[in-house]
C-alpha cells in the first residue's frame, strides 16, 4: 500500500508519537553536534583587533593611536612586527586617555549621575526580520565603545545567548534566565545572581532558554487568582533590571517574536524601542497587524498603571538589498509614513553576516580575511552606521553631543 495512503490512515496518536520521536531524535543529534563543535569545557573568546579597529572603538584617529604606542602606552608588537590589540588593551588605552585628557572630552562614556539607564527593547512580531542579529551586534558595538552593557535574552529559542557563548541546552539551568527573577513564587531569585559575564569585559548577559515559556503559562493563573500586593506582569522585567541598574549604562533586550506577556513586560521596562522590519510586502503587512495589536494591548496596560512613555522609538530596515527595486520602493513608503522614526541607515543584507552566524559569531568577531575584502568592509560599515546612529540617540537622551 502506498505510504501516502498509510499516512492518511494514521490517527492523532500516530502523529503525536511521530512528532515526539522526531523531537527526541533531533534534540539528541543537535546536542551531539553542539558537544563536537563547542565542548562543555570550551570558553568562547574574542579575537585581537587591528590598529584601525582599535582606534575606531576608542573614538580617535589611527595616527593618534600610533603616537600613543610610540609613547609606550600600547601593547608590544607581535613577533612579525604587527601590532594588534586585545579588548583589554583597548579598555586600558581608553582609561589612560580619560585620566590624562584635557578639556571636556570623555573617553570612558559611563553614564553620570542624573543620566538614566537606557533600556532598548529590540522587537518584531515576525521571525526572520534580523531582530536577534541586530540586538547582538548592537550590544557588542556599545560594549566595544566603552559602555557597560547588559544583554537580556527574552526569547525561549535563546539565539542571543548562543551568540555570546552560552548554549541553552548545556549551560543554562533552572532559574538561570530572567524568569528566575520575575517568577511569582517563593523561588524568585535576585537579578544579580542571574547575570553572567562574557568574554567581553563591558558586556554581561542574562541568558534564555525554554524555561521562559513558564512566564507565559503562569501569568494567566496569577491574574485569575491574584492575591496580595505583588506587582503585575508588566512591571516585573523593569523591577528585575532595577536591581542591577547601578552597574550598567545600557540594557539591550532581545524580545521573542510574539506579543506575549514577556514582550509586554519588556515594553513597559524599556526607555526606547527598536522595531526591525524587512522591506517586503508580507513583512510590512505583518508589522501593520503587530502595531495594531501592540497599540491595543498597551492601552490596556496603561489603564492598569503600566509605563508607556519612551525616549524614542525607531524602525530599522534590515536585510536591505539596495539593488532590489521593490525593496527600495517599500523603504520609500516606510519613510513617507514614519518619517524620521525610520533610522537613516538601513542594515544591508550581507553574506558575511550570514556566514558569521553559522559559527555563532557576530561579524565583529570574525577575521576580515575570512571574506572578500569588499564584502566584509561593506557589511562592517553598514553595521557601524546603524549602531552609531543608535548610540547617538542614547547620547542625546543624556544631553551629550
Amino acid at each position: 500500500m502506498p505510504s501516502s495512503i498509510i499516512s492518511q490512515q494514521r490517527g492523532p496518536d500516530d502523529l503525536r508519537s511521530l512528532i515526539n520521536a522526531d523531537a527526541a531524535e533531533l534534540s539528541m543529534r543537535l546536542r551531539a553536534q553542539q558537544i563536537r563543535d563547542f565542548p562543555p569545557a570550551a570558553q568562547k573568546t574574542i579575537r585581537r583587533f587591528s590598529p584601525a579597529e582599535a582606534a575606531r572603538f576608542i573614538g580617535i584617529h589611527e595616527g593618534y593611536l600610533r603616537q600613543l604606542v610610540a609613547e609606550g602606552k600600547g601593547p608590544p608588537a607581535q613577533p612579525n612586527n604587527r601590532r594588534t590589540y586585545s579588548i583589554e588593551d583597548i579598555e586600558g588605552l581608553r582609561a589612560e586617555l580619560d585620566r590624562n585628557g584635557k578639556g571636556a572630552r570623555r573617553y570612558v562614556p559611563h553614564r553620570k549621575e542624573g543620566e538614566p539607564l537606557q533600556i532598548v527593547s529590540v522587537m518584531n512580531f515576525k521571525g526572520g526580520s534580523g531582530k536577534t542579529t541586530t540586538a547582538a551586534h548592537l550590544a557588542q558595538f556599545l560594549a566595544f565603545r566603552g559602555y557597560r552593557v547588559l544583554a537580556v535574552d527574552l526569547d525561549p529559542q535563546a539565539s542571543l545567548s548562543t551568540f555570546f557563548g552560552h548554549q541553552p541546552e548545556l549551560d543554562v539551568g533552572e532559574g538561570e534566565t530572567i524568569y528566575g527573577a520575575i517568577r511569582y513564587d517563593a523561588q524568585r531569585r535576585d537579578m544579580a545572581e542571574i547575570v553572567r559575564a562574557t568574554y567581553i569585559p563591558n558586556l554581561h548577559v542574562v541568558p534564555g532558554q525554554l524555561e521562559l515559556m513558564e512566564f507565559e503559562h503562569e501569568t494567566p493563573k496569577e491574574l485569575m487568582g491574584r492575591q496580595g500586593d505583588s506587582s503585575l506582569f508588566f512591571a516585573r522585567v523593569g523591577e528585575a533590571l532595577a536591581q542591577v541598574s547601578f552597574a550598567y549604562d545600557i540594557v539591550v533586550i532581545d524580545c521573542p517574536p510574539q506579543l506575549g506577556f514577556l514582550t509586554l513586560s519588556a515594553l513597559c521596562a524599556a526607555t526606547a524601542v527598536l522595531i526591525t522590519v524587512h522591506p517586503q510586502m508580507l513583512d510590512v503587512m505583518s508589522m501593520s497587524q503587530f502595531l495594531n495589536m501592540t497599540g491595543s494591548l498597551l492601552d490596556v496596560v496603561a489603564n492598569a498603571g503600566g509605563e508607556t512613555q519612551y525616549d524614542w522609538m525607531r524602525y530599522l530596515v534590515t536585510r536591505y538589498e539596495p539593488s532590489d527595486g521593490p525593496q527600495t520602493t517599500m523603504v520609500g513608503l516606510l519613510r513617507s509614513i514614519f518619517s524620521s522614526r525610520v533610522l537613516t541607515h538601513p542594515m544591508v543584507k550581507s553574506t558575511a553576516i550570514a556566514d558569521a552566524g553559522l559559527t555563532k559569531q557576530t561579524l565583529y568577531e570574525v577575521e576580515r580575511q575570512q571574506f572578500t575584502r569588499g564584502t566584509y568592509d561593506r557589511a562592517v560599515e553598514a553595521l557601524d552606521l546603524v549602531n552609531g546612529e543608535i548610540e547617538g540617540l542614547i547620547r542625546g537622551v543624556w544631553g551629550r553631543s
